[in-house]
């Protein structure tokens, strides 16, 4: 807001300024982990969740982070080891005992998969997007988004032809489920492989 209100001559900026300044303290002291090095998933009246999830992801590739260098390195970091798979980003890590790494049965079976595990392509998104900043854009780093967002090549000939499915199993292989032509997972894979081939 302080960036919009700059930019249009607002004399509101320095309020979103000096909020920004309040919140970001804020944030880091509420959801940031230091045991695990990555977020809390949620806090409310009942504690803190330490779930290992993707959400946290946004708190990097977002434009604006109120968390340190060094914090959204781990960040990334946490992801990557627990929730990375080479069609997307897993909702739950496998280590957590809520886990479940295939999103099969009746409806009510693969609803309670959904957000327990079972990986959402479209996160590779902000995934690469986050990769890429912590990583400063490297040559390297570049050169392995593209990689990772290679493996999607042979997925688009696996469920829909020529498309994305909405969702996969956490477990290996990653078979497709859900929807077999979901249109956030294309655009953004379209979107990081832009990220990817715009950089190093």
């Amino acid at each position: 807001m302080a960036d919009r209100c700059q930019r249009a001559g607002d004399e509101r900026a320095e309020l979103y300024v000096h909020r920004a300044s309040l919140i970001a303290p804020a944030f880091v002291r509420t959801f940031w982990n230091n045991d695990r090095q990555c977020l809390f998933d949620c806090v409310n009246a009942g504690g803190t969740c330490t779930s290992i999830r993707p959400n946290q992801i946004f708190a990097v590739s977002l434009p604006y982070s109120p968390l340190s260098q060094p914090q959204q390195a781990a960040v990334v970091q946490t992801v990557r080891q627990h929730l990375l798979t080479p069609l997307g980003l897993r909702t739950l890590s496998p280590e957590d005992p809520a886990y479940r790494g295939r999103y099969e049965g009746n409806i009510a079976s693969r609803d309670e998969a959904y957000h327990q595990g079972t990986v959402w392509p479209w996160l590779m998104g902000p995934f690469v997007e986050a990769y890429l900043k912590v990583n400063q854009y490297r040559h390297d780093a570049c050169l392995q988004t593209r990689k990772w967002l290679g493996d999607f090549d042979a997925h688009l000939l696996e469920a829909g032809l020529g498309y994305i499915s909405e969702v996969l199993d956490g477990d290996t292989p990653q078979r497709p489920g859900g929807c077999i032509a979901q249109a956030w997972s294309v655009a953004e894979i379209l979107r990081a492989k832009r990220l990817a081939q715009s950089c190093g």
